[in-house]
């Protein structure tokens, strides 16, 4: 089989399209032929920084679906032929990947292939953050950044199903359509700081309930000044970069949050539940993946600097 991986960190131009030799499963595993693989902010960050899990050499990806072909001892629940998808499972830039039975959930008939692998770390997290980070209820606002990426779109579509309205900001003027489309009220341009006092305009000078950042350190400030008193600031992405604070920095009594996924799913019990309600949601066409570029696997450097561009919108899909 063909697999991406890297020898050292980098640049996209570390990534190697390599032949390795086919897995098998091992005990309470299934052996996977990956349809599609999705590409995401992680996989970035563990190609060019590493991190814990993804010391160089590694095969890259976390995310995906395909068919089970073969499974190993003590696994009952699986069959060869099942469609399964999976949030988190290194490795996942590959043909075929041999992957704990546990970490897979099956698919339901009515949602194709590529929408299956475009809703699994993205629209978990933007389950975890809708729910769990700040339980979004009718009549709340909420200041999503990134309002046109991947996670944006479907959070975006998240709070409007809850109840929610959506206020998105976008890096370019091209994207705001994009993030309107998703259900956004109002979308402002912003590259930075310095968007509180128009957030403040289009709230009667209240401020947002929550602030869904993955905008990182340069917004940071002005995202807290967009709160309302007791309002939640959502700081999320593991590659964004720490902004430095005092508890006493914090304006307007607010709280301020690191939501990761892997909490809201850290048991199958709470993958299997918390995924059923993501497909639940694309079933009755509340929640619509937008897949923008779909590349061959053998592409996947490409994908990655095309990402790094911040001008895509929407999922990237690598396909075997």
């Amino acid at each position: 089989m063909h697999a991406i991986r890297i020898e050292k960190h980098g640049g996209p131009e570390v990534m190697r399209w390599i032949e390795m030799p086919e897995p098998s499963p091992g005990s309470g595993e299934a052996l996977v032929r990956v349809r599609a693989a999705g590409v995401n902010y992680m996989d970035v960050g563990a190609r060019a920084e590493g991190g814990p899990g993804w010391a160089a050499p590694a095969v890259l990806g976390v995310e995906g679906m395909g068919y089970v072909t073969a499974v190993g001892e003590g696994v009952s629940d699986l069959a060869v032929g099942d469609r399964v998808a999976w949030f988190y499972q290194p490795g996942s830039y590959a043909e075929l990947l041999a992957a704990p039975a546990h970490s897979l959930v099956k698919v339901p008939d009515g949602i194709d292939d590529e929408t299956a692998a475009a809703v699994m770390m993205q629209g978990l997290t933007a389950s975890h953050l809708s729910t769990e980070t700040y339980p979004i209820g009718p009549g709340d606002t909420a200041l999503i950044h990134a309002a046109a990426g991947g996670v944006g779109q479907l959070l975006t579509q998240m709070v409007k199903a809850r109840g929610g309205s959506v206020i998105g900001l976008v890096s370019r003027e091209e994207k705001t359509p994009v993030a309107r489309e998703a259900g956004a009220e109002h979308v402002l341009v912003h590259t930075g700081g310095g968007f509180e006092d128009r957030i403040r305009e289009l709230t009667g000078g209240r401020g947002v309930d929550v602030v869904y950042d993955g905008g990182g350190a340069d917004t940071f400030r002005s995202s807290q000044l967009a709160l309302r008193p007791h309002g939640v600031h959502a700081y999320y992405g593991p590659f964004m970069g720490v902004p430095t604070l005092r508890p006493t920095d914090l304006p307007n009594s607010i709280l301020l949050t690191y939501p990761v996924v892997h909490h809201h799913v850290a048991t199958r019990q709470a993958l299997v539940r918390r995924t059923s309600e993501v497909f639940a949601l694309v079933l009755d066409g509340r929640l619509t993946p937008r897949i923008e570029r779909r590349y061959p696997l053998a592409d996947a450097a490409r994908a990655h600097a095309d990402l790094e561009s911040r001008r895509t919108t929407g999922k990237l899909l690598l396909l075997p």
